[in-house]
């Protein structure tokens, strides 16, 4: 696969020639969904916890006796029915929500999910990201000229290109991470997928034997 490089003025430069092994690998969706469900549910924060009847402080003494009163048998005010007693089938903080994502399943995705925005005409290439000025603003200009413009993109950069990243990761709508850490979930969330060359070159490397 071939595809335009593009310049920091948001221009069309010259044409490079994508690993097949990366950008050509045909989709399975039923295991692209299992693979960002998996990963979501990973980064799921388990903070949200209710106590139940048994983690309510008091309640030790049967509010009155069973019988000759003529209400209602009670045997603690932790009951549920009870207002400050306990909650039932309330969330837990001891859920474990995490999920086993087998490598090779997650390798695959990771491609896939890749291949499809290079299908879809949502991959850009930046062809050189050695800028004089390394401000936020600069690297958005440069974003906002080419297809991207001001929509949601994913920009991976090679590990050298460190200064670029601290310049990126404020822009609005974007997230940045170096290839290396590319993953199915990220890609899918955002609109475009934007690496640098060098960037590629790292994907060669990885995958491309």
């Amino acid at each position: 696969m071939k595809i335009e490089t593009y310049n920091q003025a948001g221009k069309k430069g010259k044409e490079i020639t994508l690993p097949k092994e990366v950008f050509e690998i045909g989709a399975n969706f039923d295991l692209l969904h299992q693979v960002a469900v998996s990963q979501s549910s990973n980064r799921r924060q388990n903070s949200a916890h209710c106590k139940d009847r048994g983690d309510v402080s008091g309640g030790g003494k049967k509010p009155w006796k069973q019988k000759g009163t003529g209400r209602a048998r009670a045997g603690s005010i932790r009951s549920p029915l009870w207002k400050g007693g306990g909650v039932t089938f309330g969330p837990s903080n001891e859920r474990n929500y995490k999920r086993d994502i087998p490598v090779k399943m997650k390798r695959k995705a990771l491609l896939m999910a890749i291949a499809l925005k290079a299908k879809d005409n949502e991959l850009i290439v930046l062809e050189d990201l050695k800028l004089k000025d390394l401000k936020t603003r600069t690297v958005a200009e440069m974003i906002y000229n080419s297809p991207v413009e001001k929509k949601s993109f994913l920009m991976a950069l090679a590990k050298t290109e460190t200064e670029v990243y601290k310049a990126a990761k404020n822009i609005a709508k974007a997230k940045v991470m170096p290839v290396t850490n590319l993953n199915a979930l990220d890609i899918l969330n955002k609109q475009y997928l934007v690496i640098s060359e060098n960037g590629i070159e790292e994907l060669k490397k990885i995958f491309v034997k």
